[in-house]
């Protein structure tokens, strides 16, 4: 393949990835859904969050079950199979007579599909990239994290319209038809030499830098999931935001989640995991301290605090598919991340758990700011202890 064709397949590939991520990075948008569907059901804040929970969770647990396949098959069947697995996840959300079922097929079979789908162009674009892998991810996540810019006015335009079931019927056909195309060019990626030595699964599971990786992507993935389900309602509730003006502020966010994706992975190129992950957390302690201190009733608080919140949670989706390769190589790269990501789901799951449980029992928004900023001296601290192995 000559140059120009190679750089025609880069642009493509990219392009395609960034509008795949955007699609699949509807999930983010959930605290769109979240308010009609508490509405809809006369349920609480921990129910209404279990669908987006399982969704997350799913995904990460796809996410792994697919990376041991990434290398053994065309990741454009696989791209397929998982984006229309998503729509048909949406499409009977539809039809869910109560939070139950919306679990299951907006949480569940969407949150799979999901799971699936993400890794391949992460995969793709890093064979294609070698040399600039973080800024390359970075930019094909800009898609995921811009996703609710664009997918948040529109899911909160129709649910104003024709009502929230109706919403996820036409997202449903809309993707079903969006993904045959964009998949057209994710056939195999170039096969390249790869001079960093391979780890086997339990090895990788047993290394330190692993250890310090994995917690850390748990509690960094913690912290900014419960943060991201709950923005609308927090906005309302406690900053004094309007919800007209809090739906607005969501795509301003999502411009500051993607961009933590390009800079972020900007700097894994030129810096270690360890500085990166302490730059990470710092971010989050600062917007905490901000939150307690200030935050109540002050809508251009709420604004710098969320900012800087959704822009560490995007830095994070940036940070461990980087460490993944600067630690333990290309050649297994999707087994590996698919491991590493697991940490996703479990961070999913104890965010939106713990954060529903605070304020169920305690009705206090402050003290999910204390929370994360505990968090987030745990992250830095975990960082310290295990980030003394060589990089």
């Amino acid at each position: 393949m000559n140059q120009k064709l190679v750089a025609l397949k880069k642009a493509q590939v990219i392009f395609f990835s960034i509008i795949i991520m955007m699609l699949l990075g509807t999930v983010y948008s959930y605290s769109v859904f979240r308010i009609a569907i508490e509405d809809a059901f006369g349920i609480n804040h921990v129910l209404s969050g279990l669908p987006y929970m399982v969704a997350l969770a799913s995904y990460a647990m796809f996410m792994m079950l697919t990376g041991r396949i990434m290398n053994k098959h065309n990741p454009k069947w696989i791209l397929l199979t998982g984006g229309l697995l998503v729509s048909v996840g949406w499409l009977l959300s539809s039809f869910a007579g109560n939070i139950v079922i919306l679990t299951l097929t907006y949480g569940l079979i969407g949150g799979s599909g999901v799971g699936i789908a993400y890794g391949v162009p992460l995969y793709v674009v890093s064979k294609w990239f070698s040399g600039k892998r973080g800024l390359a991810v970075g930019i094909v996540l800009i898609g995921f994290g811009l996703s609710p810019l664009i997918m948040a006015p529109i899911a909160s335009m129709l649910i104003l319209k024709v009502g929230v079931f109706n919403t996820f019927f036409y997202l449903a056909i809309f993707l079903a038809l969006m993904i045959p195309f964009l998949s057209m060019p994710f056939d195999m990626a170039p096969v390249r030499s790869n001079q960093q030595s391979e780890q086997h699964a339990s090895g990788l599971i047993k290394s330190r830098n692993f250890k310090m990786l994995y917690l850390n992507f748990v509690l960094g993935t913690m912290i900014g999931l419960m943060i991201i389900g709950m923005t609308i309602e927090i906005a309302i509730e406690y900053a004094g935001v309007t919800l007209r003006n809090a739906t607005g502020l969501i795509s301003l966010f999502a411009v500051f989640n993607g961009l933590g994706r390009p800079i972020f992975g900007w700097i894994m190129d030129r810096y270690s995991s360890r500085k990166v992950m302490i730059l990470a957390f710092s971010l989050v302690m600062f917007a905490s301290v901000l939150m307690v201190s200030f935050g109540e009733n002050e809508p251009m608080i709420f604004v710098l605090s969320f900012s800087v919140f959704w822009f560490s949670l995007g830095g994070w989706l940036s940070i461990a598919p980087s460490s993944t390769m600067k630690f333990f190589g290309m050649d297994n790269y999707g087994r590996n991340f698919g491991i590493v990501f697991t940490g996703y789901g479990i961070g999913a799951l104890l965010g939106v758990l713990s954060s529903g449980s605070i304020l169920d029992m305690l009705g206090s928004y402050n003290l999910i700011f204390v929370y994360t900023g505990i968090l987030s001296v745990i992250g830095i601290s975990t960082t310290l202890i295990l980030g003394r192995a060589k990089q």
